[in-house]
């Protein structure tokens, strides 16, 4: 009987589950897009290529908590252009802008989902002609300079960096790990996948992760802006817009 009396509660518990929603962005029929149906932009000699369905890291339920967009930018504007997650917006329906946050304003907003988190430091950059992944990857970089990092970063660890350390890790290649709590936000994927900030020199081009608050509750339909500025005097040259239906 007290098995039976659980039942509901169980069932309520794994409906409720079951609703969560998650949230991905695609490219409305407005929106230019290419070849792999990822949408785009051009302006100024600045290309940007969106997609809003491409997370396929840890935690693998990130669309329930925020809206991750995969960007990838290519600068040809003859101009350094400045990369801070300020510049980029998605304005919804309403109005409303839904900002970008940096990994680490996840952490300090709260959405953890287990565990303990450590406290990480700051990356910046400046990308030359080279291509990358990612502000936090240890992505293959292509010809020509490469990002020049500072703190957390591949090839930069600190000496008590627990992640990325084969000795230091004390969870590195052990299989005995998926007893373990969901990590806390950002995860090392979130980490090694985000857009980095800094300055895309003329020629680079660079591919990474940005995470906006979450649009899935008030929106039909928003709109990617990415404002271009000028790393070197601070103007703003251009702004680049892609529209997007919310798809949950």
């Amino acid at each position: 009987m007290r098995t039976r009396a659980l039942l509901p509660t169980l069932a309520a518990l794994l409906l409720a589950a079951g609703c969560v929603i998650e949230t991905k962005l695609q490219p409305l029929p407005a929106a230019e897009t290419t070849q792999s149906g990822s949408a785009v932009a051009e302006e100024q000699g600045v290309r940007l290529v969106a997609d809003g369905d491409a997370w396929k890291g840890t935690p693998s339920h990130l669309e329930r908590l925020v809206t991750p967009v995969e960007v990838r930018i290519e600068n040809q504007s003859g101009r350094p252009l400045r990369l801070q997650y300020e510049e980029f917006v998605l304005v919804g329906g309403s109005r409303f802008q839904y900002a970008a946050l940096s990994p680490f304003e996840l952490r300090d907003e709260n959405l953890a989902m287990g565990g303990s988190g450590s406290e990480l430091g700051h990356v910046a950059l400046s990308v030359g002609a080279g291509v990358g992944h990612g502000a936090w990857s240890s992505g293959v970089w292509g010809p020509g300079p490469f990002y020049r990092m500072y703190g957390w970063g591949p090839g930069v660890r600190s000496w008590n960096d627990p992640f990325f350390n084969p000795w230091g890790d004390p969870f590195y290649g052990n299989p005995y790990t998926s007893w373990l709590p969901p990590e806390p936000l950002p995860t090392r994927d979130m980490l090694r996948r985000a857009l980095p900030e800094g300055t895309l020199e003329p020629g680079g081009t660079v591919t990474g992760f940005l995470y906006f608050q979450d649009v899935s509750e008030r929106e039909g339909s928003v709109t990617l802006q990415a404002r271009l500025v000028d790393a070197r005097t601070g103007e703003q040259f251009g702004t680049l817009t892609i529209p997007f239906g919310v798809r949950s």
